[in-house]
């Protein structure tokens, strides 16, 4: 299993800096009162900062709006993934609670403002390159609807054609989202903004040590460059 970016994406963004992060053994059944613990205090970070900027003025939604931009997307209408659960924390108070899993990434994704991906790695043929779209690959919705990204878009692309990402970093498929069978995953977490390289170094080491310590996942990790743009698990 592996994760790459094309080096047309290179090209087009070199700002980008991902972060990538492997691991197995995750379940659902884990300590909830821990998983709470940490989903609470990072929701609190992240209110913090939205109480002295809203989350479209963070320089971390900035880079992703200008990117946004350039992809030929209006980035109000199409928000990336740290955008849109900032959005809602700062509207209801507080996260949905989905899976341990998926709540701990979205608690680190708005402390961090960055967002972050998480793929069952058992619907992933091969791996997972980022890349534009050529118009041929298959997105399949949440509601079980299926899609083709239109050429030029930016995707997660498997092996076998599949689209597990549209817009880049604006929605997953439901065909790799976590469930309650999910045992291994991939983590992909990517940022534009000036201070990516340090802050998505520090988001990796946070996600490997939560997911270490409440699932004892071993997880492996990297921040993925230009000139080692790939990752292999």
């Amino acid at each position: 299993m592996y994760v790459r970016h094309a080096s047309e994406i290179w090209r087009d963004f070199p700002e980008l800096v991902p972060g990538v992060l492997s691991a197995g053994g995750i379940t659902a059944e884990v300590r909830g009162d821990a998983v709470e613990a940490f989903v609470a205090e990072h929701e609190r970070a992240a209110r913090a900062r939205l109480a002295a900027s809203p989350e479209g003025e963070l320089p971390e939604v900035r880079a992703w709006r200008r990117a946004f931009s350039r992809m030929g997307l209006k980035p109000t209408q199409y928000r990336c993934a740290s955008e849109s659960l900032l959005r809602r924390l700062r509207k209801e108070g507080s996260l949905p609670r989905i899976h341990p899993l998926i709540d701990v990434c979205n608690a680190l994704s708005v402390a961090y403002a960055i967002p972050v991906a998480v793929f069952d790695v058992s619907a992933v043929t091969d791996g997972l390159e980022v890349r534009y779209a050529g118009g041929d690959e298959t997105y399949l919705t949440f509601s079980g609807e299926t899609e083709h990204p239109a050429p030029g878009e930016v995707i997660f692309a498997d092996g076998a054609g599949r689209a597990h990402a549209r817009r880049w970093t604006n929605r997953q498929s439901g065909l790799s989202a976590v469930r309650d069978s999910t045992g291994d995953v991939l983590l992909v977490a990517e940022a534009l903004h000036e201070s990516a390289p340090a802050d998505v170094g520090k988001l990796m080491a946070a996600l490997a040590g939560v997911l270490d310590d409440l699932w004892q996942a071993r997880p492996e990790h990297t921040v993925l460059t230009a000139s080692a743009p790939r990752f292999d698990s």
